[in-house]
């Protein structure tokens, strides 16, 4: 897709979000503004509590075209405590803890994912894992440090190479191939009975965006209708 039209795309879907927000009433209480980067919904703004930010996140993601939902909302009054894993040189926001094995400017905790996540139980708001699953031969023990860090409907954020793209291969430090449907047996629980709930999983030409709730208090598994809008 050229530039150009996914530029005009992304003004497409911020018109129909701005006549969500104005017009339906579920989200009244929210004071937000969404703006659309490549797909990607970016929210900021204020709710006064979850479960409006959740009903917000839910609508965006039934919108055709909409590849991730990353908000950036205060809830209550209180900001977001939000974890960059791998961020290398860059976090998808300041205000994000950065964390990665080499230390630098982005980075305000060093450490290695191998070894697990240093936070406490349910302790952050939303992880992002950008360009990270494909560097580690098994990242399942990362998805249930982040599942354990994560507070009850919070949402860990991924993205990695779509197998059948050029990018999958490129790079020599890219030990594994992922697809959509590499997300559909984390949205099953496993031996140790973690379980996500896909809040929005799909790809680009190039990209595998998937947003995940943890399974744990409040938050049922998904069912075979939830399953089946993303896999299968």
């Amino acid at each position: 897709m050229s530039r150009s039209r996914r530029d005009l795309l992304d003004r497409d879907l911020e018109c129909a979000a701005a006549d969500l927000l104005e017009h339906d009433p579920r989200l009244g209480a929210l004071e937000v503004s969404v703006r659309f980067d490549g797909g990607v919904a970016h929210v900021e703004g204020s709710a006064p509590d979850p479960e409006d930010l959740a009903v917000l996140r839910e609508l965006l993601g039934r919108m055709g075209g909409v590849l991730a939902v990353w908000d950036r909302v205060r809830v209550g009054g209180a900001a977001p405590r939000v974890v960059d894993l791998g961020c290398g040189g860059t976090k998808q926001h300041a205000d994000n803890l950065g964390l990665d094995v080499w230390p630098g400017p982005a980075v305000d905790v060093v450490a290695d994912l191998v070894d697990g996540v240093p936070f406490q139980d349910e302790s952050v708001d939303q992880i992002f894992a950008v360009h990270v699953l494909e560097h580690l031969a098994d990242y399942l023990p990362l998805l249930a440090e982040c599942h354990r860090i994560l507070r009850p409907g919070g949402v860990l954020h991924v993205l990695t190479p779509w197998w059948r793209h050029v990018n999958a291969v490129a790079d020599p430090t890219h030990v594994r191939l992922l697809d959509v449907q590499t997300f559909k047996h984390l949205c099953r629980p496993d031996r140790a009975g973690l379980c996500w709930y896909p809040l929005l999983v799909t790809r680009d030409e190039a990209t595998v965006f998937a947003d995940l709730i943890p399974v744990k208090a409040g938050v049922r598994p998904p069912g075979d209708r939830r399953l089946a809008r993303f896999f299968d």
